[in-house]
C-alpha cells in the first residue's frame, strides 16, 4: 500500500492554480525528498496531504485514507510546516502537554527523552528559543505523535549549517528507530542527498521524475560529442536537455541501456545536476516512448 498516492491532484485559489494535474505514488518506509522551484506546488501538495487544505480536483490517499477525514486519519500523519511553527507564548512543557492531549498515540517517553537530550529547559517559552531549538521542538512533537507518515515543509531552510546538521541527524535517528516514512521538501539539495533515498522533482505542478535516488543517478548521463540532431539518438534514450555550439552537442539522457556510440564522452550526474536539469527543462527535449522505472 502506498503511503501517499495522488492522481490528477489540483488546488485553485480564485483564478490561479497552485497545483494542477499532479500524480504521485510514494511507497512506505522511505525518506522522500520533494524538490522544485518556487511556485511548483510543493507546499500546496503537503498541505493537502496533511488535511490542512482540500483539493479542487483529483484524488489523494494518505496512509490508506482521505487526509483530514477524522481523528484516526489525523493521528497517522505528522506535519511540520514552513518556519517550524510553535506557540511563542507557551513553554516547552506546555507544548508537550498539548501534544499529549491532542494525539492519541502520543509517546511521552520519546518526547521527554528528546527534550532532555537536546538540553532544552521545559520551563522556557518557545519564543525565547533559537531557530534550531524551535525546529527541534517541532520535530520532537512530530515524532512523539508516532505517525505513520511525517511531512516536513522546508524544515531547515532558516537554520545555520550546524543546526541543519543536528536536525537532519535527529531525523535520521528517528526514522531508524521508529520506522517513519518521511516526505521532506527542501531547496537544499545537499541536505536531501544526506538523508533521502527517494527523490521527487515537481515542476509546474507536474512530477518530472520520481524514484530511488541511486537508480535515478545510474540511468542519467551527460553526453558530449560532435554536433548532431537529438532525433538521431537511439529511441531508448530520453533526452532531458540538449545544448549546441557550432561544433559540439551536449545532451542529458535517461536510459537503462549502455551508451555504445564511441563519439560520445559520457559523464555521470550528481544529484544536484540531476535536479537542476529537470528544473531548468520543464518539458523533455525529446520524450521517451515509455516511462522508465
Amino acid at each position: 500500500m502506498s503511503v501517499l498516492r495522488a492522481q490528477g491532484l489540483g488546488k485553485k485559489y480564485k483564478r490561479k492554480w497552485a497545483l494542477s494535474g499532479c500524480s504521485l505514488d510514494i511507497e512506505p518506509g522511505h525518506v522522500s525528498g520533494l524538490v522544485g522551484p518556487n511556485g511548483a506546488g510543493k507546499s500546496t501538495l503537503l498541505n493537502i496531504a496533511s488535511g490542512m487544505l482540500e483539493p479542487t480536483t483529483g484524488t489523494i490517499e494518505v496512509c490508506g485514507g482521505t487526509p483530514g477525514s477524522g481523528p484516526e486519519q489525523l493521528a497517522k500523519v505528522g506535519y511540520v510546516a514552513q518556519n517550524t511553527p510553535v506557540y511563542s507564548n507557551l513553554s516547552i512543557e506546555d507544548h508537550l502537554r498539548l501534544g499529549q492531549h491532542l494525539n492519541p498515540n502520543w509517546d511521552e517517553a520519546v518526547a521527554r527523552t528528546r527534550v532532555q537530550r537536546l538540553g532544552l529547559d521545559p520551563r522556557q517559552h518557545a519564543g525565547k528559543l533559537s531557530g534550531g531549538q524551535r525546529a527541534q521542538l517541532a520535530l520532537t512533537i512530530g515524532i512523539a505523535k508516532r505517525p505513520e507518515l511525517l511531512l516536513l515543509d522546508e524544515p531547515v531552510a532558516a537554520l545555520d549549517p550546524l543546526a541543519r546538521r543536528e536536525f537532519l541527524q535527529d531525523l535520521m535517528e528517528a526514522v531508524a528507530e521508529h520506522g517513519l516514512s518521511v516526505v521532506m521538501s527542501s531547496h537544499l539539495v545537499a541536505d536531501l542527498e544526506r538523508v533521502c533515498d527517494q527523490l521527487v522533482v515537481l515542476v509546474d505542478s507536474q512530477v518530472r521524475i520520481s524514484g530511488d535516488v541511486e537508480q535515478l543517478l545510474a540511468v542519467h548521463h551527460r553526453l558530449t560529442g560532435p554536433r548532431r540532431d537529438v532525433d538521431t539518438l537511439p529511441v531508448d534514450q530520453q533526452v532531458v536537455s540538449a545544448k549546441h555550439t557550432d561544433r559540439q552537442t551536449t545532451v542529458v539522457v535517461r536510459t537503462e541501456e549502455p551508451i555504445l556510440d564511441p563519439a560520445w564522452t559520457v559523464a555521470q550526474l550528481s544529484l544536484e545536476d540531476l535536479v537542476l536539469e529537470y528544473m531548468a527543462n520543464p518539458v523533455a527535449a525529446r520524450p521517451a516512448l515509455e516511462v522508465l522505472r
